[in-house]
């Protein structure tokens, strides 16, 4: 039957005219058949682990919203959600992201526990002065925590990105701490006159080149920003934080650095002749002056060689815009022929699911098949989507890499 009006409800169905009768009467569909309501056409299929078809759902954050927040408040409704479900109802989360970026908060929160630890070790086996050690140790922290505040003012959240940035400044922000302690304390090797006044004299003779020596570094990340599209949104917060880490490094390389120094760097401070550390390294490397010295010409050459012998191996090298990023979760979208029936897409859905879920290192396996209510666009149920939450690295097999891994989990779906 074509319609060529709308149709409202069951009525309007129940009263299309189909003949005229023989008394010129219209014969219309309720009086040939009983009119129903019937279910919708089924788009979509979800199965977990492949035990069989569950109920899934997905949680749609606003654009510009934290994502830590909105995961947390989504998590606090799902206690009380639970407590409201029939005892023989399980409510699972298959993805939480909230887990990549904590984790990227460990690695900064590492990297910065880490340098610290590094930079505070070379200070006190070098200069043999443990309260010098603390200046690098009370310094990198503020900065690190200053770059916080214009992220909040300009809206940028904590992200893998952001976070990089971060994390690639710190290297250079500890620069100027160890330079300025380093000067002090040649200064105040002979302790002749003032020693206030050797510690102010030793802060001014670095203190402008370490200055303008990050702010070049700062000023280095610029052209990032003008990058556009996709490269700019994925690369401008890293630089934003770099520029924000550095700029607050070099303020505080003449401000708060000096004033710590000042009041940390007392007692006897040994002269850099009697540490013995400094005594066999340059004893190592005098020789090495020496002869780099006296032939110039070839250090330059064998320099110039090693370059042009190294242009065969980059010219072989690839390129990718973003490297692999194992957050712990892959996402498989596989394709199936157009026309499959539901039957036969759960069946194979399943069937993947259970292969999957056989892999030792997999926690869980949900696939989804066809489209869901949040998509945009119709999608026939041969496309599919599943969704591979893997176990932490610690707790793989010996051996075990993330290729051989991905290769195991692609052979399993041949």
């Amino acid at each position: 039957i074509r319609g060529r009006g709308y149709i409202e409800g069951r009525r309007d169905l129940e009263g299309i005219p189909l003949k005229a009768g023989a008394n010129g009467a219209s014969v219309r569909l309720s009086d040939v058949a009983e009119v129903q309501l019937g279910p919708d056409m089924r788009r979509g299929i979800a199965d977990l682990n492949g035990e069989g078809e569950v109920v899934g759902g997905i949680v749609v954050m606003r654009y510009g919203e934290n994502a830590l927040k909105v995961i947390a408040a989504v998590k606090e409704r799902l206690r009380t959600v639970r407590q409201a479900l029939p005892e023989e109802v399980e409510l699972r989360v298959t993805y939480d992201r909230s887990e990549l970026i904590e984790a990227s908060i460990d690695t900064l929160r590492h990297t910065l526990l880490e340098e610290m630890i590094v930079v505070s070790v070379v200070i006190f086996l070098f200069l043999l002065h443990a309260r010098s050690a603390l200046v690098p140790i009370l310094t990198l922290p503020v900065a690190v925590i200053l770059a916080f505040i214009p992220m909040l003012y300009q809206g940028l959240t904590v992200n893998i990105m952001s976070l990089g940035g971060i994390a690639v400044a710190l290297g250079a922000m500890v620069d100027a701490s160890i330079i300025i302690v380093e000067n002090i304390h040649k200064k105040l090797e002979d302790e002749r006159g003032d020693r206030q006044a050797l510690v102010i004299e030793a802060m001014q003779e670095v203190g402008p080149s370490i200055f303008f020596s990050l702010l070049v570094i700062t000023v280095s990340f610029m052209p990032v920003f003008t990058l556009e599209a996709t490269e700019g949104r994925l690369f401008k917060p890293l630089a934003f934080t770099k520029t924000y880490s550095m700029g607050f490094a070099s303020i505080l390389a003449v401000t708060l650095t000096p004033a710590l120094a000042a009041l940390l760097i007392r007692g006897r401070v040994k002269s850099e002749e009697k540490n013995p550390i400094s005594r066999t390294l340059r004893w190592l490397y005098a020789p090495v002056v020496r002869w780099v010295s006296q032939h110039p010409g070839l250090v330059a050459g064998a320099a110039l060689v090693m370059m042009v012998v190294t242009i065969p191996a980059y010219l072989r090298l690839g390129s990718e815009f973003m490297p692999p990023l194992n957050e712990g979760v892959i996402l498989y979208m596989p394709t199936a022929p157009p026309g499959m029936s539901v039957t036969e897409a759960s069946n194979v859905l399943q069937a993947m699911d259970r292969e999957l879920k056989s892999v030792p290192e997999v926690v869980s396996v949900f696939g989804k098949m066809g489209r869901t209510d949040s998509a945009t666009d119709p999608a026939p149920l041969g496309m599919a989507e599943t969704t591979v939450v893997l176990k932490p690295r610690s707790e793989w097999r010996e051996g075990l890499t993330w290729e051989g891994l991905i290769a195991e989990l692609d052979e399993k779906l041949q």
